[in-house]
């Protein structure tokens, strides 16, 4: 399948986002962290749909400023009281335990038990997510209505988890195009059972990295699955020689829920990829928002970095943080929607359709307007659901296509969108009457 496919929305069906929330069901049970079997097993089963490549970097490599850390494995953790019972218990759900704990095995009473215990007394009946990555400690995280239902006394505490040396792992996979020059798409793999931040995002970039692999693109794309934070700066500190071939980039991340859709803009602010998503997204359903850059967020800090400068951006629906499902257990599988992640699905794609054929074209007529009525130009965009804008666009086509305007530049002055200007260039194009330069960025 070509490239042009994509715009078309020939590659997005009816039942990408049931396809996509399929997967994103089968990583849920998974415990995830920054490292370990989860991480593994997750990145394992994502190589059954695309041929991505595993990254080991040993614990104690020296990554930029940071070192890979030591891998961690949680094999059971509970909490008893005097009866044997256990009243908090990792089978039951894997955000019981604090991210990267350290082993512990104790009686206690209550009330130390409740120095090491993390609640959200705003939300009683959720249950936190909480990591203590680069702190020798421990922890558990409970509801409120189970913190506050625990008689004093004394009680059994023990994690069984260990913190050895091995290896941090992430995923990769080169999708080699016509030009060296890439476009990014990554996603976090280190949170545990949370269905959109961030199954969603591993669900839909695996997915995305599977059609592409089938197309013919003008860019190659190079797409990441990594440990939040530390497995960006482990690729970069691997990849510090030709990370400048990165031209465009998405981080994708809480891609499921009902909310937004919300871009984050790159650290310049006005790179062609912010162009491309305040475009679609002036043009998108649902309550789309567009933030400013800041260097708080996902991995796109990262790759916004001084010494880097690449020009990553964000994707997601609903704001990080700002709604009460974040971090907690009710960011479950009822959370997302095979809708949402569909239209997820598609608003990427047709950033990437945009940036692959966002081209400038030379009228061949340019000495007043051509004939199009004689063309039967205005009856092959007849049955047209957008037949006006279609035959709007077909006049600042004609006017702008002077090898100095792309289609984007016409789409943003027009106030068109890019799809219908791009399809209707195409069909300006077969009959002659535009001739396509090379592509812009």
């Amino acid at each position: 399948m070509d490239i042009g496919a994509i715009l078309t929305g020939e590659a997005a069906d009816a039942s990408v986002g049931e396809s996509i929330y399929r997967l994103a069901a089968k990583l849920f049970p998974i415990c995830r962290s920054l490292t370990g079997p989860g991480v593994r097993e997750t990145l394992g089963l994502l190589q059954k749909i695309v041929p991505l490549e595993l990254r080991r970097v040993p614990t104690g490599t020296p990554i930029l400023d940071w070192t890979a850390p030591k891998e961690w494995t949680i094999r059971d953790a509970w909490v008893k009281n005097a009866a044997g019972e256990r009243v908090i218990d990792f089978r039951a759900s894997n955000l019981h335990v604090m991210g990267y704990s350290v082993p512990v095995h104790r009686t206690m009473p209550l009330a130390e038990l409740k120095r090491h215990v993390f609640s959200l007394p705003d939300h009683p009946n959720l249950i936190p997510y909480r990591t203590g990555y680069y702190a020798a400690t421990w922890g558990f995280c409970v509801s409120q209505e189970v913190l506050d239902a625990l008689p004093e006394g004394d009680y059994e505490v023990m994690i069984d988890s260990s913190l050895d040396d091995g290896e941090l792992v992430y995923g990769e996979y080169l999708h080699k195009g016509r030009s060296e020059d890439e476009f990014l798409l990554t996603t976090h793999c280190c949170h545990p059972s949370m269905a959109n931040d961030n199954c969603s995002g591993l669900a839909l970039l695996t997915h995305l990295a599977a059609e592409i692999s089938r197309m013919e693109t003008r860019l190659s794309y190079r797409f990441l699955w990594l440990p939040g934070t530390i497995g960006a700066i482990a690729w970069l500190a691997a990849n510090d020689a030709h990370a400048g071939r990165i031209r465009h980039g998405l981080v994708v991340s809480g891609v499921g829920d009902p909310g937004g859709p919300t871009y984050k803009r790159t650290r310049r602010g006005d790179a062609p990829i912010d162009r491309a998503m305040v475009h679609l997204l002036r043009h998108a359903a649902g309550k789309p928002e567009v933030i400013e850059f800041s260097p708080y967020g996902y991995d796109e800090r990262q790759f916004n970095t001084p010494g880097y400068k690449l020009d990553v951006g964000l994707i997601q629906r609903s704001r990080f943080g700002s709604y009460p499902q974040y971090h907690t257990s009710a960011d479950n599988l009822d959370f997302i929607a095979p809708e949402s992640l569909a239209d997820s699905y598609r608003l990427i794609v047709d950033a990437i359709g945009l940036i692959e054929t966002n081209s400038a074209y030379l009228n061949t007529l340019p000495k007043g307007e051509p004939q199009l009525g004689k063309r039967g130009l205005y009856d092959k965009i007849g049955g047209d659901p957008d037949t006006y804008g279609s035959r709007m666009a077909l006049l600042w086509l004609l006017n702008l296509s002077d090898g100095e305007h792309t289609l984007l530049d016409i789409a943003e002055r027009s106030g068109l969108p890019y799809a219908t200007v791009a399809r209707t260039a195409r069909m300006l194009e077969a009959e002659g009457l535009l001739r396509a330069l090379a592509a812009a960025g």
